[in-house]
């Protein structure tokens, strides 16, 4: 029982990682979501404080 659990376990959650990493990359790489992104990445490099409008 033991191991028809784990490997049901490492076959199918290799396979929902795998699906989940893909769907986190197209979702990154998506190109409505380029102006998200790009503000996100220069966020550390403005000079105002949080708070400030």
């Amino acid at each position: 029982m033991y191991e028809t659990l784990s490997k049901f376990a490492q076959t199918w959650g290799l396979a929902w990682f795998v699906g989940m990493f893909v769907v986190a990359v197209v979702y990154a790489l998506w190109p409505s979501n380029k102006a998200k992104f790009r503000e996100a990445a220069y966020l550390p490099l403005e000079d105002k404080e949080p708070g400030d409008e």
